[in-house]
């Protein structure tokens, strides 16, 4: 049996000594252990995995680890058992290329997660979700119907006990109420560019200024509008000799590449989020 620790709390000494030894009086081996101190902050960040030769229970270890360690150094933290698949759900709109990607991913195992549903404020993807017999909701978003349609997306999401989501090329201003019921549990896909173009037409613009490099952002939402905590970035460069067609299908590629990237991350348990950051672990 596996289980993966994250922590973070005030920089102070004999925290990892604590820890594993705390593993250790619970029959457990330290298999891997990482850490960052955020020097300027004075917070130390880690993520910690163990095994233990016999089984667990989850709750009994960490009623046990909050009331010893976890009050002593102050910590935020949280254990995870390997092996739960957590639920994902995938919002869209009219693009597909993000979920194809990921839902391919799923197919051939590579992601590890369960996948309740697919939503979308369009009915033009439903194809997709029926080719890969996952169930499709359509949720119209208009500034009339907005409220009821986020009272009807969290009623779903209750209902499959949806874990996380995934935005891939959802193209709707996600609200406070959604995000304050799953907080650095929704991650979101985007284009970057140096500078940054806004509007309709990102990529028209880019190519009109002539601009060198390309990117994609993936990061997790807040009220800010595409300003959260980034998980994944990636760049490629371009030059006078392409296209708009050639921009357009370069920043398609990295929009899929940088999702998933982001997506693994957040299903290894690899992230924790502070002051609007990210420490990502190798």
């Amino acid at each position: 049996m596996k289980l993966t620790i994250l922590i973070h709390c005030p920089d102070q000494s004999g925290i990892i000594r604590s820890v594993t030894t705390f593993i250790h009086q619970q029959e457990g081996n330290v298999v891997y252990l990482d850490q960052h101190v955020d020097k300027q902050a004075g917070v130390f960040f880690m993520r910690l995995q163990s095994e233990f030769e016999k089984e667990i229970v989850l709750d009994g270890f960490k009623t046990e680890f909050d009331a010893t360690l976890a009050k002593e150094f102050n910590m935020e933290w949280d254990a995870y058992l390997e092996g739960y698949k957590p639920k994902m759900a995938i919002f869209v709109s009219k693009y597909n290329h993000c979920l194809y990607d990921l839902l391919s991913r799923f197919k051939s195992g590579e992601l590890l997660v369960d996948i309740p549903f697919i939503l979308s404020n369009h009915q033009d993807l439903a194809y997709v979700a029926e080719q890969f017999k996952i169930p499709f909701y359509h949720v119209p978003v208009t500034k009339e119907t907005k409220e009821n349609a986020e009272a009807e997306q969290l009623k779903l999401l209750k209902e499959h006990q949806v874990d996380f989501i995934v935005l891939a090329r959802y193209m709707q201003i996600i609200s406070p109420r959604l995000i304050d019921t799953y907080p650095q549990k929704i991650i979101n896909i985007h284009h970057s560019f140096l500078p940054a173009f806004v509007g309709a037409k990102p990529y028209h613009a880019a190519f009109e200024r002539g601009v060198k490099i390309i990117g994609a952002t993936s990061h997790y939402v807040t009220e800010d509008l595409d300003a959260g905590p980034i998980i994944e970035q990636d760049v490629t460069a371009v030059s006078h000799s392409h296209s708009i067609k050639d921009f357009i299908a370069k920043g398609k590629d990295l929009e899929r590449i940088v999702l998933s990237r982001a997506v693994q991350l957040h299903v290894a348990r690899k992230t924790m989020v502070y002051n609007n950051k990210t420490v990502i672990f190798s």
